[in-house]
């Protein structure tokens, strides 16, 4: 028996004060590098909106421009990951080459 899929149940919208199905918003922006005052973080409880005014918010959110100090930390950070994505790889690499070595090593040996 296939579980019943969740239906958004209908309620008045925090924003328009409409009967509609309702989602509940939350923001999709992870955490914050640096404590800064956000509308989305410092609310004490985020609202349930319909459709309409739930693409209204995440519209208003992703036009937010970021703080630039998060922004310089971001930058800093991704530079940090791709720099050890490049040593995990070239880590890889040697590592083969060392087994291929052992391996050319005792072949040549028996």
């Amino acid at each position: 028996m296939d579980p019943k899929p969740l239906q958004p149940f209908e309620a008045y919208c925090d924003h328009c004060h409409q009967q509609r199905p309702l989602f509940l918003y939350e923001p999709d922006h992870n955490c914050h590098l640096v404590p800064v005052v956000c509308r989305w973080c410092d609310r004490d409880k985020q609202p349930l909106l319909c459709t309409r005014c739930w693409d209204i918010e995440k519209q208003l959110e992703d036009r937010t421009p970021a703080d630039p100090q998060e922004l310089a930390i971001g930058g800093f950070l991704s530079a940090v990951v791709s720099r050890s994505e490049e040593y995990y790889a070239q880590a890889a690499d040697d590592r083969a080459t060392c087994e291929g070595i052992a391996a050319a090593t005792e072949e040549s040996a028996s």
